[in-house]
């Protein structure tokens, strides 16, 4: 059974085609300005043009990553950019997600920084108001972005558990590490971003396609 994977922080025409071509279920644009991997609307806009326009979610969902956005800029992304899925990786309430998720009409996946067990006792909050869960590591002391830093977290605190909503696994994912954390976490959706890339922001089609061949072989 192949493990589905999401491709994050896309920002080059050769990342989307490489993650099309090499079998990607999601793709991942982010609208947080601080991130390296951050896009205007513009170029979200090229970029997902790229795609087949009859492509549906189940075949390839296009999620877009902010990070306690405030409404101005989801109501410009959202007027320009067909997304299927919001991902948001901040700091936001059950309350705000249940509201977007009512003002937009799309599935929310909620990000949850999970350093100990401790931290799992938290996804209760969520299981009303999300889509989606995606568990990735805590910003490592000094960080300045929420996600993307290469950093994981004890995967075994995963294992057996189960939820109703479909979750993803992330933090730190590399061709180097991805079969230990499956194995680990009993994860079948995993989402990767630095750990495909050459630089932060700078995605790299060869290790993009190595980690969709190695994730869809599992």
């Amino acid at each position: 059974m192949a493990v589905d994977v999401k491709i994050c922080g896309i920002t080059s025409e050769e990342a989307m085609a490489a993650a099309y071509e090499s079998g990607a279920s999601f793709i991942g644009m982010v609208f947080y300005p601080p991130s390296p991997r951050s896009v205007t609307v513009e170029r979200a806009q090229e970029l997902l043009s790229l795609l087949p326009p009859e492509l549906e979610p189940e075949e390839l969902a296009r999620v877009g990553l902010f990070v306690d956005p405030e409404d101005s800029l989801l109501d410009s992304v959202m007027n320009y950019v067909r997304l299927d899925i919001l991902q948001l990786h901040g700091k936001e309430t059950p309350e705000r997600v249940e509201a977007l998720r009512q003002e937009y009409g799309l599935p929310v996946m909620k990000s949850l920084s999970i350093g100990s067990a401790e931290d799992l006792a938290r996804v209760d909050e969520w299981l009303d108001v999300a889509d989606w869960l995606l568990f990735d590591a805590k910003p490592p002391k000094g960080a300045t972005l929420p996600g993307g830093n290469a950093a994981s977290f004890d995967w075994s605190l995963l294992q057996g558990k189960s939820w109703p909503l479909p979750w993803m696994l992330a933090g730190g994912l590399n061709v180097g590490n991805l079969e230990q954390a499956v194995r680990q976490s009993g994860a079948r959706i995993v989402d990767v971003s630095s750990g495909v890339e050459d630089a932060p922001g700078v995605k790299s089609p060869e290790k993009i396609k190595a980690f969709l061949d190695l994730a869809l072989s599992l």
